[in-house]
């Protein structure tokens, strides 16, 4: 009978996020949550009317799925990874300072909340990974650290609350204010391309992902994130009789650096789904974590204080961003988008470059996401080590 509750239990969950994915694109209020708390919500809610079966056997499973996860995803959405020599001055400046932003804000904001936040280094270190790349990079580094599947759950729940708060204000205020205080270059405002770029956004990302040539691009990036994996936890086990206790650390840094390093061979480089496929990994991720919550054990006390040093966080990250802008003479739209992208990841690009009505934004917005993700794992581990 285990047997049976344990395949059916993994059925469930690696399955669970092609439905929230359906949903999404076809119900509009779905879509406007967004997989990832949607499958929280879920994840959640089964965790706690008693409808998963008991037992060592549903620990296991849900350990093992957690922890196998954001290994796989981190390779498989680092291969597009691209660096181009001919970014532009202004894109080249944003993308340096709004991470330096990030970790400033960080800083500044962590003597200040510290004391009212339980393990608020490890908070510092995952919203640092979060807020410079994305999800994934939280996910990462909180299995770096060792946080609890249900405390990490919680924690990138505030981050969406207050992260969409900030996309509101940017939208409603923030453009506006940004280009009185820096030069404004001449918008170029090609709708076609934004609208092509949120077409694209919006259209299911694993269409063709199982014709003949899909299913042959996903095996190959499969394959080669085996093998990425495999020399990461080698080099991790190393480091680990060296410095006990670093192995989860040292692997992801491995796997993240690794990933990178192999999305400049083009044979990987070119395949399709690499991307995707890591992200229905950190779905999966997302709804393993949520069913592993029991929301009456949960401590809420400490949330006020960590969404506001979330807040602050992205307030003085922003001021920091505009204020190096002016120094550097950056134009506003620049600036801004770098810190939307940082702030809330690449996919909201198309929509404030459509807000600004400046096509021009789009592709530095886009490569400053990309530079964000491969960041954000080193980023986050060096504060939370830092700060501890």
């Amino acid at each position: 009978m285990a047997i049976v509750e344990t395949v059916l239990l993994v059925v469930f969950f690696c399955l669970a996020p092609a439905g929230v994915l359906w949903l999404c694109r076809k119900v509009k209020w779905i879509g406007k949550i967004g997989p990832i708390l949607m499958l929280y919500f879920i994840g959640a809610i089964i965790a706690n009317i008693g409808i998963l079966p008991s037992g060592e056997h549903t620990a296991k499973v849900q350990d093992l799925l957690s922890s196998a996860m954001v290994p796989l995803a981190i390779p498989l959405m680092l291969f597009s990874f691209t660096f181009r020599k001919s970014e532009t001055r202004d894109t080249l400046i944003a993308m340096v300072t709004g991470l330096i932003a990030v970790v400033v804000a960080v800083v500044a904001g962590y003597p200040i909340f510290a004391s009212h936040i339980n393990d608020a280094n490890q908070v510092a270190g995952m919203y640092t990974a979060c807020l410079t790349g994305g999800t994934v990079n939280m996910a990462a580094v909180s299995q770096m650290l060792g946080v609890e599947g249900q405390q990490y759950a919680l924690l990138n729940t505030y981050d969406m609350i207050v992260s969409f708060t900030y996309l509101v204000f940017i939208m409603a205020a923030g453009i506006k204010l940004a280009r009185k205080f820096l030069p404004v270059k001449t918008l170029d405002f090609n709708e076609a391309a934004i609208q092509e770029e949120m077409e694209r956004a919006g259209k299911n990302p694993y269409s063709g992902i199982f014709t003949k040539e899909g299913i042959k691009d996903v095996l190959v990036l499969l394959g080669v994130t085996v093998v990425i994996i495999g020399i990461g936890a080698a080099f991790g086990l190393g480091m680990s009789k060296l410095l006990p206790g670093t192995f989860m650390m040292f692997f992801i840094l491995a796997i993240t650096t690794l990933g990178i390093a192999a999305s400049f061979i083009k044979k990987i480089h070119v395949r399709k789904f690499g991307y995707e496929t890591g992200m229905y990994f950190i779905y999966i991720f997302s709804i393993v974590v949520a069913s592993m919550a029991n929301v009456r054990a949960l401590d809420f006390t400490g949330a006020l204080y960590t969404i506001g040093f979330l807040a602050f966080v992205e307030v003085v990250s922003l001021t920091i961003q505009l204020l190096t802008a002016k120094f550097f003479k950056v134009d506003a739209d620049t600036a801004v988008i770098a810190s939307v992208t940082y702030i809330n990841s690449p996919p909201f690009v198309p929509m404030i470059a459509a807000s600004m009505k400046n096509s021009r934004v789009l592709m530095p917005g886009l490569s400053i996401g990309i530079i964000g993700y491969a960041a954000g794992n080193y980023l986050g581990v060096l504060l939370a080590s830092l700060l501890g």
